[in-house]
């Protein structure tokens, strides 16, 4: 089978598609063909090893110190089970699936065997494979920020999100709204169309207006994008008010309850499937190269199979 390899630490390039052997399931396990991955920032900061001081040192401890010890990138996944093993319950041949490997990585990849206990869970019915692996990444990290800042405790929270257009940014937005939130984003001029198809009403444009000079307090502050930190919202924050980021120390831990949560969000028309561009697997070098650009609006997706 094909499989997109990581080589070493670096630049797009230093991704290649090549052979290897096709994995089977064993008594426990799945065996899913993928068709459709997507390129996020999880994958491209691993690729670029984007870390700084200290944390250079525990990435190389974490993944590997020339290369990913688990070559081949790719977190999120959508497709079909092609083989079950023997004492799997949970799982038949056929059956439609999207899941989640985190640091196992494993889903640039023409097949992937997983144990039927991972982070895998029945396709949104209504959504294609494209569609349903968008939600995943950008989802399940907008769902565990905004449980731990327990705003669904509050009377119509007010909410500002930060990289309202990212993957995470998008998901955060929509699942606010959805909740019945006061929403406030900031994004740039280029995604304004974008937030306001969305829905979003109030909204700040960056590159127009310095977002941390506002006259306005906030209950919750979430950085969608990794790029502001505490210190430069704290006058923004009412009493009490919660700041997360998604470039701290903190990292988004991942659930089954997470995905059955997308799935019902989608079904019911709550959150929508946001896409960018597609490519295909032999065009992986161009995918990072678009994601490293810092243009993209929502997801970029890899085509695994057609």
């Amino acid at each position: 089978m094909k499989a997109v390899i990581c080589t070493k630490y670096g630049k797009p390039e230093v991704l290649k598609v090549q052979e290897i052997e096709k994995p089977t399931a064993n008594k426990n396990e799945i065996l899913v063909k993928i068709h459709s991955t997507s390129v996020n920032s999880a994958d491209v900061r691993v690729r670029s090893l984007d870390a700084k001081g200290i944390m250079k040192t525990f990435m190389k401890l974490a993944l590997g110190f020339s290369k990913p010890r688990n070559p081949i990138l790719g977190t999120v996944f959508s497709g079909i089970i092609e083989e079950v093993g023997e004492k799997v319950t949970r799982f038949k041949l056929g059956d439609k699936v999207f899941g989640m490997t985190g640091f196992k990585f494993g889903t640039y990849s023409e097949y992937i065997a997983l144990n039927e206990k991972s982070l895998t869970y029945a396709m949104p019915e209504n959504a294609n494979f494209n569609e349903a692996v968008s939600l995943i990444f950008g989802g399940q990290t907008a769902i565990y920020f905004l449980e731990k800042a327990k705003i669904r405790n509050l009377k119509k929270p007010k909410v500002l999100i930060i990289g309202a257009t990212g993957s995470v940014g998008v998901a955060a937005t929509q699942l606010c709204l959805h909740y019945g939130h006061d929403v406030t984003v900031v994004c740039s001029s280029k995604g304004l169309e974008l937030v306001q198809k969305l829905g979003v009403k109030n909204i700040i444009l960056y590159d127009k207006q310095d977002f941390t000079k506002m006259d306005l307090k906030f209950d919750f502050i979430f950085d969608a994008h990794g790029k502001s930190n505490k210190k430069q919202c704290k006058n923004l924050l009412k009493n009490n008010g919660v700041f997360k980021t998604v470039g701290g120390l903190e990292m988004a831990s991942e659930s089954l309850q997470q995905l059955e949560s997308l799935k019902n969000l989608f079904e019911t028309g709550a959150i929508k499937s946001i896409i960018d561009r597609t490519y295909l697997m032999k065009d992986v070098v161009e995918a990072h190269q678009y994601v490293d650009s810092g243009r993209k609006k929502g997801n970029v997706i890899l085509k695994i199979h057609k």
